[in-house]
């Protein structure tokens, strides 16, 4: 599967066995094992060998990566040299602010780089990330961000929207996957399908998770529905060529493309 086409990444802490067991019976397009926030600190060395053992054993086909520390922290250096030799398909490094995280990253661990911008001097700095060598997508990281930001926790997602547009833009200009952020309520049914649609508007190809059970919402808003399917191959078949007429709309090569697009989405996550 393409980066661009998951629709659900689920962080789960990397020390957690149990349940990296059982993300292979989740329908989740992506694992990302944490070795970051999610892990205390003297529980890193134990998760970084737990993630290796699992990556070693794989995911069922799913995407798989990895977070790691920050530069300057005791972990970084060793959890890269880790990540290399192991089975992720891709790095996530947290707090990026410049390219050259990004690359140094990647130059160590061979393996392509998701940056995460959670604070202002991410966002303004997220065309020259994600046009930089290594990356492969963008995440955000609204929690960090809100804070960087000095927007309560209560004031919702308005305050934000102008960051995460901008790095949709970012990535979009560089041609790479970008993902909105995580959601914190998790007995919010009802929030979490609202932010998934917001985020969807938005042009966020998928979510980054941090429960099972935010998923199955994920992946049904963020995929392809079986109307919109049948109604891109209805124009494919349709189409001849330059601008014509198309159940009461004009179309042309753009739609052309896009009906395309979706579909190839579509077949990818088995839709």
């Amino acid at each position: 599967m393409l980066l661009r086409h998951a629709r659900s990444l689920l962080f789960l802490p990397a020390s957690n066995a149990r349940a990296i067991a059982k993300a292979r019976t989740l329908p989740c397009d992506m694992v990302i094992l944490d070795l970051e926030d999610a892990v205390p600190d003297d529980a890193k060395e134990t998760a970084r060998d737990g993630a290796i053992e699992a990556l070693g054993e794989g995911f069922g086909g799913r995407l798989s990566a990895v977070r790691i520390n920050v530069e300057g922290t005791p972990w970084h250096g060793v959890e890269m040299i880790a990540v290399k030799a192991s089975g992720a398909h891709y790095v996530v490094l947290p707090k990026v602010e410049h390219p050259k995280q990004v690359k140094d990253v990647f130059s160590v661990c061979h393996k392509p780089v998701i940056a995460m911008i959670e604070s202002a001097r991410g966002v303004l700095a997220a065309p020259a990330i994600a046009a930089g060598e290594g990356c492969a997508g963008l995440f955000m990281g609204n929690n960090d961000l809100r804070k960087d930001l000095g927007i309560p926790p209560s004031a919702g997602r308005a305050g934000l929207s102008l960051a995460m547009q901008s790095v949709v833009l970012a990535a979009r200009a560089a041609g790479i996957a970008v993902f909105d952020g995580v959601f914190n309520r998790l007995d919010d049914a009802a929030g979490l399908e609202a932010e998934c649609a917001e985020g969807h508007a938005l042009g966020f190809d998928g979510k980054t998770l941090i429960h099972p059970a935010q998923v199955t919402v994920a992946n049904q808003i963020f995929g392809p529905d079986a109307q919109a399917v049948a109604d891109a191959r209805r124009l494919i078949e349709a189409a001849t060529g330059g601008a014509e007429r198309f159940e009461g709309r004009m179309i042309e090569t753009m739609h052309v493309e896009e009906a395309q697009a979706l579909i190839a989405r579509a077949e990818a996550v088995g839709e």
